[in-house]
């Protein structure tokens, strides 16, 4: 992978952070989930749009056909990632959804090994069972629960598999353009998209309250271009492995807030299971040695 100044687990870590709030505004949210997307979508699109014409329209030109392919088919996947997930919020818990739609390193490592022949160590392998084992741990007793919990997590587990996919091809398309160019077009693919789904459904596209409003525009500012646009800039110059097992960190932050918003208590295993999935993340960056090379850099 490409070097670079700023270290990426350093946008890593502030994304995963940003992407943890990205339930807690969907369940605040009054509308549809492909409403709740659409506009995500529309206001993230808007608000990247001066930069982009401004400075990276010449870009465009140089795309070639596969470019235009790969960005396309990662703006559909991200667009109904969106749908899937943010339903699953309305049947299950976000402890359990976030946990399921993290669960990212049982795609990413045989999608990156069979397409981008990326090596996979045993011990890459062992840090990522343990991280899902512990996601798995913290969502156990949800499992149990009705039918209508059953499907919110089978929506969360599809969900996980469409965002791993617009990963994989994002870091493809990734490593040839810049930030700005490849997100404003995923972006927008994903918003026509979106558009045609919520026509397609006879969702509404308002009027809705202003708070609605606010948690739009806040899941356009936070989780979309301060969470996935790092991610996006991160996979240029690291595994899509490493982005997949460091989002397993949004399951623990967003069952904090859940707690603290919508009483939304948790349980001895899911606890347990953010310990866990703690320690299998670090074993992973040891692996990677990426902290070590960090410090020799800086000193």
């Amino acid at each position: 992978m490409e070097k670079q100044k700023i270290h990426p687990y350093i946008p890593i870590f502030i994304g995963v952070i940003s992407v943890s709030l990205s339930a807690i505004f969907v369940k605040l949210a009054n509308a549809e989930a492909g409403v709740i997307a659409f506009y995500r979508m529309l206001f993230s699109v808007l608000i990247m749009a001066p930069l982009f014409f401004g400075k990276y329209t010449n870009e465009i030109k140089e795309l070639r056909i596969r470019d235009w392919l790969f960005s396309s088919v990662a703006g559909i996947f991200l667009a109904f990632h969106f749908i899937l997930w943010f339903e699953s919020l309305n049947y299950t818990s976000v402890a359990s959804s976030t946990v399921l739609v993290t669960l990212q390193p049982l795609f990413a490592f045989v999608g990156t090994y069979f397409f981008f022949k990326e090596n996979i160590t045993l011990k890459t392998i062992l840090a990522g069972v343990i991280a899902i084992v512990g996601s798995i741990l913290i969502s156990w007793g949800d499992f149990k629960l009705s039918g209508t919990a059953f499907y919110g997590d089978m929506l969360a587990l599809v969900a996980c598999a469409l965002v791993t996919a617009y990963f994989l091809f994002g870091q493809d398309v990734r490593k040839r353009l810049s930030l700005v160019t490849y997100t404003m077009v995923v972006y927008a693919v994903s918003t026509i998209t979106l558009f045609i789904y919520v026509l397609i459904k006879g969702e509404s596209f308002g009027p809705y309250p202003t708070m609605d409003w606010i948690w739009f525009i806040l899941l356009a500012i936070v989780p979309n271009l301060l969470g996935h646009t790092l991610f996006n800039w991160s996979i240029k110059y690291v595994s899509t492995n490493v982005v997949s097992i460091a989002i397993l960190f949004e399951p623990i932050g967003a069952a904090i807030l859940a707690l603290l918003i919508f009483k939304e208590y948790l349980i001895a295993t899911q606890i347990i299971g953010g310990f866990i999935v703690i320690v299998g993340i670090l074993l992973f960056v040891v692996d990677e040695k990426k902290i070590f090379k960090f410090f020799s850099k800086k000193a």
